[in-house]
């Protein structure tokens, strides 16, 4: 049997999909109520790009990608924001499909790159974007207030 996911853009009905997933991502629960207003504010952004992958009855997983220009690369630079595939569909292609939109997105752009974070403790992440063709380059330093 095999897997048949479609991609297409976040929209408004999507909320509690990408709600659980963030709140599994994070391994919290997040205020609903400033999430939503969040997420309304970024999905309507057209410098953001997101993108939920879904089988036929369900969500997946689900990418967020946000740009901006930047003084030091003199052009349009892309983060991921924040990259969740379901547990029981890790390791089926379904983030390949999700970073492939990403890529075509930056292509017909002309990003002049893509950028994306992980947390120290997922240790497992670093290997997954090496896969996916990121290069570790960057430290990043956070305060939290």
């Amino acid at each position: 049997m095999s897997l048949k996911i479609n991609i297409r853009k976040v929209e408004k009905q999507d909320l509690d999909f990408i709600y659980k997933a963030i709140c599994e991502l994070e391994n919290e629960i997040l205020d609903f109520e400033v999430f939503e207003r969040i997420f309304d504010e970024n999905i309507s952004n057209p410098r953001n790009v997101y993108l939920i992958a879904e089988n036929e009855n369900e969500g997946v997983g689900f990418i967020s990608f946000h740009t901006q220009n930047l003084l030091h690369h003199c052009g349009l630079v892309g983060e991921i924001q924040e990259f969740f595939i379901h547990q029981k569909y890790r390791s089926q292609g379904v983030g390949r499909l999700l970073i492939n939109e990403i890529l075509d997105f930056a292509e017909k752009n002309n990003l002049k790159s893509i950028e994306v974070t992980t947390n120290k403790k997922r240790v497992e992440n670093v290997v997954i974007y090496e896969n996916l063709g990121f290069t570790l380059s960057h430290n990043k330093f956070t305060i939290y207030k």
